[in-house]
């Protein structure tokens, strides 16, 4: 699981703009009603899909105001009943492997949009990558300290990453909701507690390639539909401007 800490610094990097951020707002709304209408209802603990969808927009400070009106609308049936989930895979530049999560209501339109990008960073949507990513959860507390660890052990952790003053806690899928619970009743509150992807090999990258690996992953991300972006990219000792 090398480049833990990285996956902390990349998935804190937040939108520095409006438009960025509306957009990633649009997207968690979109993943929420989808949520809602696959798990049966609006209540998380009760539908594993959107206690994900809550969570991970939880990461990223959606407003609760913005989620309880997407909960609402999904289940009065106006909105978030028609996206279904996709996945796309294929390699970029520098050969890093990719899996593209996406919620569409147009199948060919998303695909055409995906492939598009693909092909202008120099990669091709072709080839079997999902087998190079496991699942796993993870939670981050902005708290250390030995007898957290120890908790968060004794709790089922399978791994602990320790990065300044955070812990990075991660569990095996099904484990999640049960270490985060244990670690609330204890009177600890997560920052980030959601499930996620890891190369199980990442792709070392010279700093040009990285570059580039960088600006597909991005022009990825951007596409309306798509929800997740995965690849091998070991991003960890490369400088990334802006």
């Amino acid at each position: 699981m090398a480049g833990h800490s990285k996956w902390a610094q990349i998935k804190r990097k937040k939108a520095v703009n409006d438009r960025q951020r509306g957009k990633i707002i649009s997207k968690h709304i979109r993943a929420i009603q989808s949520a809602v209408r696959e798990g049966g209802g609006g209540d998380p603990s009760s539908n594993l899909p959107l206690k994900n969808a809550l969570s991970a927009a939880k990461t990223d400070d959606v407003p609760q105001d913005n989620i309880d009106r997407a909960i609402e609308r999904a289940l009065g049936g106006s909105e978030g009943g028609d996206f279904e989930p996709a996945q796309y895979e294929g390699y970029g530049p520098a050969g890093v492997a990719v899996l593209v999560e996406a919620l569409t209501d147009n199948r060919n339109r998303t695909a055409s949009e995906v492939r598009h990008v693909f092909s202008k960073h120099g990669g091709n949507m072709s080839g079997s990558t999902a087998w190079q990513f496991e699942t796993r959860g993870v939670i981050v507390l902005e708290d250390a300290d030995e007898a957290l660890q120890e908790l968060a052990i004794d709790l089922g952790a399978e791994d602990l990453e320790v990065d300044d003053a955070s812990l990075t806690v991660y569990t095996s899928p099904s484990e999640l909701y049960a270490v985060v619970d244990g670690l609330q009743k204890a009177g600890h509150s997560p920052g980030v507690s959601q499930l996620d992807k890891f190369a199980q090999t990442e792709t070392e990258l010279a700093q040009a390639d990285a570059e580039k690996v960088v600006r597909f992953l991005e022009a990825l991300e951007d596409l309306d539909d798509v929800q997740n972006v995965y690849s091998t990219a070991n991003l960890e000792n490369v400088e990334l401007v802006g």
